[in-house]
């Protein structure tokens, strides 16, 4: 008897007509893209930390606690409380200056801190799509591999612009402390005189303290709703530096992949 034909010959599988053809892949899925560099991630959680110390101990400064009876050498919390506050602004600030270098120096993520198209006219439609999402009024999110324009709006202001004003001012006010023939007060003495006098910097950097603290809250508010809501990684991608997409749909700020050209009628006829 004659052994059954399965079909197969040469060690080939045939096709089974009972199969339906496997889908074809979208050329819009993006699984994982790598955004953030290694400097971004430790600039992002070592401002976070420093950020925190400087709000305590700067609430603290601004609004000291009770006076103790005795001795100031036995009595010293205010004093370490201004030198965790002066180390952690140093950190803040050498931090930023790294994060400034790391703009020119890394990928086009690691600018986008430092951009603000204030011009671009489609960029603006997009920030208010974002408000509408965020106010619960879209349905479905776009998707960024970098920051939403929402987020980019706010974090140029709060952040770029946010830390500069808070260096200056914090420096300055550091200077009076240091001398006149200080850096610190050759390098920001004048901001002083330009505010008017040595109480209002102080008034305006605590201001800039609790924009910094509304702007966190905000800030842990949406990356954790997006996580979520978005269905993109937001909270983990400033661990790993690895954007996950969970649906397949391409992000609104990545170009979508060029289709191959179809091979000329010459390249298909045999050689010879």
């Amino acid at each position: 008897m004659a052994p059954l034909d399965h079909g197969k010959r040469d060690g080939a599988t045939p096709e089974r007509a009972e199969d339906p053809p496997a889908p074809a892949a979208s050329p819009r899925f993006l699984k994982a893209i790598y955004v953030y560099e290694v400097p971004v991630r430790l600039w992002h959680w070592v401002n976070a930390l420093a950020i925190t110390v400087l709000a305590v101990t700067g609430y603290l400064i601004g609004s000291p606690l009770p006076s103790m009876p005795g001795e100031a050498s036995a009595n010293y919390l205010m004093g370490y409380i201004r030198f965790a506050h002066f180390a952690a602004g140093y950190i803040f600030a050498i931090g930023f200056l790294g994060r400034l270098y790391w703009a020119f120096a890394g990928n086009h993520h690691a600018r986008q801190l430092f951009r603000f198209p204030f011009w671009d006219g489609h960029w603006w439609g997009e920030l208010f799509l974002e408000a509408r999402w965020y106010l619960f009024l879209e349905r479905k999110p776009k998707l960024y591999v970098g920051h939403n324009p929402l987020a980019q709006f706010a974090m140029f202001w709060t952040i770029a612009v946010g830390s500069v004003f808070m260096i200056v001012t914090g420096f300055a006010l550091y200077g009076e402390g240091a001398g006149v023939d200080s850096w610190q007060d050759r390098l920001f003495g004048w901001v002083i005189p330009l505010f008017g006098q040595s109480q209002d910097v102080h008034t305006w950097h605590h201001l800039g303290m609790w924009v910094i603290i509304l702007f966190v809250m905000v800030h842990v508010y949406a990356a954790v709703r997006e996580d979520i809501m978005s269905r993109q990684s937001i909270i983990s991608t400033m661990v790993s530096g690895v954007r996950t997409f969970k649906d397949a749909e391409a992000p609104a700020d990545e170009p979508e992949p060029k289709a191959a050209k179809p091979a000329s009628p010459k390249a298909l006829e045999p050689a010879g």
